[in-house]
């Protein structure tokens, strides 16, 4: 074998240990397509190159990437690697927001390998400076760690969670996925006492643990569909379904997404022109009718009818504002 296919076999290695916490040398072996032998002695490449990859025996072991005393390179892809110079830029102001998945992606392999003397460091940075950054609800980056943690090793998290109605109570999940607003982040998991799926927002937890009583995958709704369905609609008292006369991507040019569900209507008909469907949640439909009416395009309200109610209330009240002053007051 080359030294380059073995150079390239290796760096496959790295990035299977940096992808989730303990493998077996048999699922490495199959993952590589090479034998138990040839695992152990790539193993042994990595170590020598600084990485600190340790073995445990028994049930459940095998081997994981560790914490070292110095911090060795780290494989990044591309995306990764932009996203690291985002995040510093972003968490120097206290907030991760905006960076994404692939940010949280490199911090967690950067907390797996970093030594206690330099989290010492980032963290004494990070108390350390303020910025001004864009409204929004600001989480503490320990709290996305250990949900993205969860997440990659499939391990139940546990935390306190206070709901929009202020009921407060401990949480037990099956995390799947976090999801991020331009205001907010978003967790969905398979809340275990509760039996179904919920979204939960990250700003609303306190103390975030993650267990170590591992799961089985189950099959899931798509994550970003499932928590904009759940921040657009179900909290709220009413639910507002609109057909604008404007294409779907005109109109989500408009309507940030945790605002409404925009979608491209199924029935046009000939000459009708594009369509799409608007669904927005609110507990006030005064509230909802302005929004819509700020929007630049024709519209039909489809529901509820106390919604038509609230439109004709603000269209009269424009009118009358609209309307030339009395000359005789």
């Amino acid at each position: 074998m080359t030294v380059e296919a073995t150079t390239e076999r290796v760096l496959r290695l790295l990035e299977l240990l940096q992808r989730r916490p303990v493998w077996t040398a048999t699922e490495l072996a199959a993952e590589l397509a090479v034998t138990d032998r040839s695992v152990r002695r790539d193993i042994e490449r990595l170590r020598a190159l600084g990485y600190p990859v340790q073995a445990t025996a028994g049930v459940g072991g095998g081997y994981q990437l560790g914490a070292g005393t110095r911090l060795p390179p780290l494989l990044l892809d591309d995306a990764e690697a932009i996203a690291t110079a985002v995040s510093l830029r972003v968490a120097s102001g206290g907030t991760v927001a905006g960076t994404g998945e692939a940010a949280l992606r490199v911090l967690a392999k950067l907390d797996q390998v970093m030594p206690p003397r330099l989290r010492s460091k980032v963290r004494a940075v990070h108390t350390a400076t303020d910025t001004l950054v864009a409204p929004g609800a600001e989480i503490d980056p320990d709290i996305l760690l250990t949900l993205a943690k969860a997440c990659r090793d499939t391990v139940r998290a546990r935390f306190g969670y206070t709901t929009m109605r202020g009921d407060a109570g401990t949480r037990t999940v099956e995390p799947v996925r976090m999801v991020a607003t331009s205001h907010r982040w978003y967790l969905m998991a398979w809340d275990v006492d509760r039996d179904d799926w919920r979204t939960f927002r990250l700003d609303r937890m306190h103390d975030v643990t993650a267990t170590t009583w591992r799961f089985h995958p189950r099959e899931h709704p798509d994550p970003v569909a499932y928590v904009q369905e759940s921040v657009t609609a179900s909290p709220y008292r009413h639910t507002a379904r609109v057909r604008v006369h404007a294409s779907a991507d005109r109109v989500a040019a408009y309507v940030p997404p945790q605002a409404a569900r925009v979608t491209p209507e199924t029935d046009e008909q000939p000459g009708t022109g594009e369509r799409c469907l608007l669904v927005s949640g609110g507990d006030d439909l005064d509230l909802i009718a302005l929004h819509l009416g700020r929007l630049p395009f024709d519209s039909e309200i489809l529901g509820p009818p106390e919604l038509r109610d609230a439109a004709g209330r603000l269209a009269r009240r424009l009118s009358g504002m609209a309307a030339a002053p009395d000359r005789d007051a």
